[in-house]
């Protein structure tokens, strides 16, 4: 069995993902997909709309077999350590290919920047240094120094977000010495950043979470996205929304981050990860007089720190997140979220060769990237009422793999 593997976040899964999975299938020729999906917080440092299992339920019915965690001591980065991750963990399970959306949509494009800048790779060091030393985001400092280099007209825009993660994917292949092989799919219709709808039937996560929320960040009417979604995903929103009340976003957690922020000493919030050059200060200075998430953002965004950057900071500073935790480069574990029948014979097949342990219940193994994925999943938690909060926090030690039959389209 030929297994190719995604590295998601479905957030929520959309009509566009289920169309990559699709493509994934007739690219590869795989037999099933693999993903490897981000758990309660993002890779932008924001919270999911929905918990890790609800998104599980969204893969398993939207054509992924098997779905696993990115711990949160990769999922909460760069594009460069979130890629590693994710590809360590796609390799350990024995998959042959790895297909990722991207605005270019040619895989040799990828590879020959890859070429460009392994050959210029002291110039491009050199360059970013000091681009970084005038202040610039790391994300224009990167793509600045690459067009220093003798590039070719066929190399990559590493300017847009999915090129710059697709670009990665193969960096990282190529450092692990995998034999897996890359393929890509050009987005279609709807771009990373869209805010609005541009497509009848296909749009991006980030319009739909700006569809569901109002400026407030209040939940609008749902049925706004119905085009956009497959049914079941449309289904499972509102389960979500009947039992919970409310989808996350970083308004829901402001009152906790201003709690942190108001109780930590300067000496503790330079210790968390991500807090340095004395954005502290900037930070301690602007929580006293904000008055919402998005208000403080505001306040303390600067042209050296991006919004992203700056959410996956305060993220940090919720789950009191230390440098120390965050020092791990290598995945130690597979954590099972859910398979299909077809997902769980390829686990059972390839179990033995398996180099990580796969963990199916967290009470079976104990290390720190998995103690550190049970206090975020704790704080994602926290903002929700009794009975719920609670019944979520044990959901984590509780939960066992979900296993879907595809055949009778039933979770067993």
């Amino acid at each position: 069995m030929n297994a190719a593997g995604v590295v998601v976040e479905y957030n929520p899964f959309h009509n566009g993902h289920y169309y990559h999975i699709q493509e994934t299938k007739k690219v590869t020729g795989a037999d099933l997909i693999v993903a490897v999906m981000s758990g309660n917080f993002l890779q932008r440092g924001e919270p999911a709309l929905l918990s890790k299992w609800a998104r599980t339920k969204m893969a398993l019915l939207g054509g992924a077999d098997i779905v696993i965690e990115l711990p949160y001591v990769f999922a909460i980065q760069k594009a460069e350590i979130f890629a590693q991750g994710a590809v360590t963990l796609l390799d350990a399970l024995k998959v042959t290919s790895i297909c990722f959306g991207s605005e270019s949509g040619d895989i040799d494009a990828f590879y020959e920047t890859l070429m460009v800048l392994n050959n210029n790779e002291t110039k491009y060091s050199n360059t970013l240094k000091q681009a970084l030393k005038q202040g610039k985001s790391y994300p224009r400092a990167a793509s600045e120094a690459f067009q220093t280099l003798n590039a070719t007209t066929k190399c990559v825009n590493l300017s847009q977000p999915n090129n710059i993660l697709g670009f990665h994917y193969i960096q990282s292949i190529e450092k692990l010495g995998s034999n897996m092989k890359a393929y890509t799919i050009q987005r279609k219709s709807a771009h990373y950043h869209d805010r609005e709808f541009t497509d009848r039937s296909i749009a991006s996560a980030t319009s739909i979470r700006h569809t569901l929320f109002s400026e407030e960040g209040d939940t609008d009417d749902i049925s706004a996205i119905y085009q956009v979604t497959p049914k079941t995903t449309y289904e499972q929103l509102i389960a979500y929304k009947s039992k919970y009340g409310m989808f996350h976003n970083w308004e829901n957690y402001f009152p906790l981050l201003k709690y942190q922020l108001l109780t930590m000493r300067n000496e503790d919030l330079t210790k968390i990860y991500e807090v340095e050059e004395g954005i502290e200060n900037r930070i301690v200075q602007y929580i006293l007089t904000s008055h919402s998430f998005k208000e403080f953002m505001e306040n303390i965004k600067t042209k050296r720190y991006t919004w992203t950057r700056l959410q996956r900071l305060c993220l940090h500073i919720l789950t009191n997140t230390s440098k120390q935790e965050m020092k791990d480069k290598i995945p130690t574990y597979i954590r099972l979220l859910g398979s299909t029948t077809i997902g769980q014979s390829y686990l059972n097949k390839i179990k033995k060769t398996v180099s990580l342990p796969i963990v199916a219940r967290l009470s079976t193994i104990s290390n720190e990237q998995i103690k550190l994925d049970i206090k975020a999943s704790r704080v994602y938690a926290s903002c929700l009422n009794e009975p719920y909060r609670s019944q979520m926090i044990k959901e984590e030690f509780s939960t066992p793999p979900l296993r879907f039959d595809p055949s009778t389209q039933q979770f067993l």
